[in-house]
């Protein structure tokens, strides 16, 4: 058999293995939108990048329910809530949210995009208490797969 022959089949064999699963993709590479699983490294790296500017902003711990997550090509989106550690409420008094929460203009969700650079997630943009959709230009301004996003 030839070198080349020899490289074809093992090429097409590596390729093959990957498409039936036999294979793995490295974290946050996949060519596809992927859903972190709950309790993996990968989505604990994930939220816990979030975590220092929010809690920065909001000037208290938080978690986080997340109502979407999706990961590709070193890129992650999500939505959901802060909350607090037990699962109520943030309390946005004394916050630069205060006024738009007075006023009736603050839904209590957050948004984020989030690359991984260097094996290390950093958060690109977060928006908390958006009544529009601020993230709908997002893929185009900072050109990111489209398939992360809500659809």
């Amino acid at each position: 058999m030839t070198c080349i022959k020899l490289l074809f089949a093992l090429m097409l064999c590596a390729s093959s293995a990957i498409a039936q699963g036999g294979g793995s993709l490295k974290t946050g590479t996949a060519a596809v939108p992927h859903v972190p699983e709950k309790g993996s490294v990968e989505r604990k790296a994930i939220v816990d990048a979030l975590r220092v500017p929010v809690e920065k902003q909001l000037k208290q711990p938080v978690i986080f329910k997340i109502d979407h997550l999706k990961v590709q090509n070193n890129w992650a989106f999500l939505t959901g809530r802060p909350q607090n550690s037990d699962g109520s409420a943030i309390d946005y008094t004394n916050t630069v949210y205060q006024d738009a929460v007075d006023s009736g203009a603050f839904d209590d969700g957050i948004v984020a995009l989030l690359r991984q650079v260097n094996s290390k997630w950093k958060v690109v943009q977060y928006v908390i208490g958006a009544t529009d959709v601020p993230y709908v230009d997002w893929d185009k301004k900072y050109r990111t797969p489209k398939g992360i996003f809500i659809q």
